[in-house]
């Protein structure tokens, strides 16, 4: 089996105020190629800490992050850089796209970064705005577009660089519960592709589209669920705001 990312051991330390604060305890696992995977878990458990370690924008006290034949966990602000913007996707729950540019534009800001924008990316470019239903959007500005609109870009974006695997923080913690099945269906279609998916959420209906589910617990891994009979219909997920 090839896996998109292992974990081995991984332990984050923070100091704050003079106490030390534990955030993750030697914590392993591997996401094979492929795979849909949710971190779930209560305020404090970990999960923004594995997310942010995840995604290359900090590093780990003790353990490593294989992606790959490198240990990303050793990398310097230079490398971590080049790997986030050419292996890893991001889908955050705010969106974090750039108002002053297009979606097309938007989608495109990873390859500006590896200096990757030619015709051909270009055209990958539109291929992905049309994949997410906004190929007659594409000179729109997100402050046009409604929140599922944009993180229907934002989804397009993750995908531009062909990552090793897609990380999705809280994707659909900004949108109501028909918006919310929407991108779900999405996040779906790209799993039925083969696409390798970890998505951190706090909502149970949103992780059980998921086909493994491992919840932490104190900074560790309390447990680790493969589903048999994954996901839920669209009419099932509630919106939690409004249950």
């Amino acid at each position: 089996m090839n896996w998109a990312v292992r974990v081995e051991q991984l332990t984050k330390h923070y100091v704050m105020d003079g106490e030390t604060v534990r955030a993750l305890r030697g914590v392993s696992f591997d996401v094979a190629e492929g795979e849909f995977l949710a971190i779930m878990g209560a305020s404090g458990s970990g999960k923004s800490t594995l997310l942010n370690l995840l995604g290359c924008l900090d590093r780990p006290t003790a353990g490593s992050i294989l992606l790959g034949d490198d240990d990303i966990s050793t990398l310097g602000d230079n490398q971590l850089s080049e790997i986030r913007a050419s292996r890893i996707g991001f889908i955050f729950q705010s969106y974090n796209l750039i108002s002053q540019l297009t979606v097309l534009e938007n989608i495109e800001v990873p390859l500006h970064y590896q200096r990757r924008l030619d015709s051909r990316t270009r055209r990958r470019s539109v291929e992905l705005a049309e994949m997410v239903g906004l190929g007659d959007r594409l000179k729109h500005r997100p402050t046009q577009l409604s929140g599922g609109q944009q993180q229907r870009v934002a989804i397009a974006r993750s995908l531009v660089n062909d990552p090793y695997y897609i990380l999705a923080d809280e994707p659909t913690g900004n949108l109501d519960s028909a918006t919310t099945g929407e991108i779900l269906i999405l996040l779906d279609e790209l799993h039925r592709q083969g696409k390798s998916i970890i998505m951190v959420t706090h909502e149970a209906e949103v992780g059980t589209r998921a086909n493994r589910i491992i919840t932490l617990r104190d900074g560790k891994i309390h447990s680790d669920q493969r589903l048999t009979n994954r996901g839920l219909p669209p009419s099932a997920i509630t919106d939690p705001r409004n249950p």
